[in-house]
C-alpha cells in the first residue's frame, strides 16, 4: 500500500482551533475526507492516517466516525489525557477499535518544555504497549535533547517523531544541533521519523528541493529507508505547498534509493509500523 502517514481532518471554528490565525487564512474551513480523497487518487496513494490537531476526546471520537465511514483512513492517531489517573480506561476504549494505530500529544505547545518529562505524563504513555499502540512524537527542535530521554524511558514503545522534529530550515544556514541530536535519537531502533511538514518550517519566503535536500540526507543517513515515513501534514502544509507538489519533491529526493526502499518510504514503512502489517 502507498499511504499518507500524516494528514488531519477538521470541521473548522475557531474556538477549536486557535492556533489558526489570520496568517492562515487558507486553513479557516472544513478539510474532511471528501476533500482529500481526489488529492489520494491523483496522487495514487492508497489510504491515510489521520492524525488529531485539537487535545479533546471529541476529537479522537471524530476522527475514528470518520474513519468508519471512509475505508481510505487506514488508521487514527488520536488524543487521550496522559496525566490522567485515569486514562487507561479510554485507551482501553479506543483500542477496541481497529482504526485506533497511536496517540500524540501538542507536546510543541506546553509552555513548559520539559513537560514531557513529567512523571504522570510517562505513566500514562507507559499504558501504550500494553495495547500495542504507537505515539506520534510532535517537537520542535530544541525538545530534542528531553526527547532522548523521554525514549529511553520506553524501549518497547514504538515512536514516531513527527515533521522530522521541525528543525530551523533557513538559507545558508543549516541546523547543525538539530542534525547532532537527531542522529542522537535515530540510535534507538524504535524511532522512526516521519517526512512531513518540513515546508512549513521553512523561515524564508520561499523554498525548494535544494533547501530541503541537507535535512532529507540527515534523516536518511540517520534513520535509513526503512525507519522514514512519507507524510504530506494536509491541510497545514497548504500554508507553503499544494498536495501534489509535496509528494513530487519527497519523491524526487527518494528517486535515487531502490524501488524497494523508495516503497517502505510510501507506505510500506507505514503498514508494518502503524497497521503492524508486513511491509512487502
Amino acid at each position: 500500500m502507498r499511504i499518507d502517514s500524516h494528514q488531519h481532518f477538521w470541521k473548522y471554528n475557531s474556538d477549536d482551533y486557535p492556533w489558526i490565525s489570520d496568517a492562515h487564512e487558507v486553513l479557516k474551513r472544513d478539510f474532511l475526507p471528501e476533500h482529500l480523497s481526489p488529492l489520494l487518487k491523483a496522487a495514487n496513494l492508497n489510504g491515510c492516517v489521520a492524525v488529531q490537531a485539537m487535545q479533546q476526546l471529541s476529537e479522537t471520537d471524530f476522527l475514528l466516525q470518520l474513519a468508519e465511514n471512509d475505508s481510505s483512513i487506514v488508521g487514527v492517531v488520536g488524543w487521550v489525557p496522559f496525566c490522567d489517573a485515569n486514562v487507561e480506561a479510554h485507551i482501553a476504549r479506543y483500542a477496541e477499535n481497529s482504526k485506533t494505530v497511536g496517540f500524540r500529544h501538542i507536546i510543541q505547545d506546553e509552555p513548559d518544555d520539559q513537560f514531557m518529562l513529567r512523571s504522570d505524563f510517562n505513566d500514562g504513555i507507559r499504558l501504550l504497549t500494553r495495547y500495542a499502540l504507537c505515539y506520534d512524537l510532535l517537537i520542535f527542535e530544541r525538545h530534542l535533547p528531553q526527547s532522548i530521554v523521554f525514549v529511553d524511558k520506553h524501549p518497547e514503545l514504538s515512536i514516531i517523531v513527527d515533521h522530522i522534529a521541525k528543525p530551523r530550515i533557513r538559507k545558508n544556514e543549516f541546523d547543525h544541533n538539530w542534525a547532532k541530536i537527531i542522529r542522537q535519537l535515530s540510535k534507538r531502533d524504535q524511532v522512526s521519523c516521519k517526512l512531513s511538514g518540513l515546508v512549513t518550517e521553512v523561515r524564508d519566503a520561499d523554498w525548494n528541493t535544494e533547501l530541503l535536500q541537507p535535512y532529507f540526507d540527515t534523516v536518511l543517513e540517520a534513520f535509513g529507508p526503512k525507519r522514514l515515513l512519507f507524510g504530506s501534514d494536509w491541510p497545514v502544509s497548504l500554508l507553503r505547498s499544494e498536495y501534489e507538489t509535496w509528494l513530487r519533491v519527497v519523491s524526487d529526493l527518494i528517486a535515487p534509493l531502490s524501488v524497494s526502499e523508495q516503497e517502505a518510504i510510501l507506505g510500506g514503512n507505514a503498514t508494518r509500523i502503524y497497521l503492524k502489517e508486513a511491509s512487502k
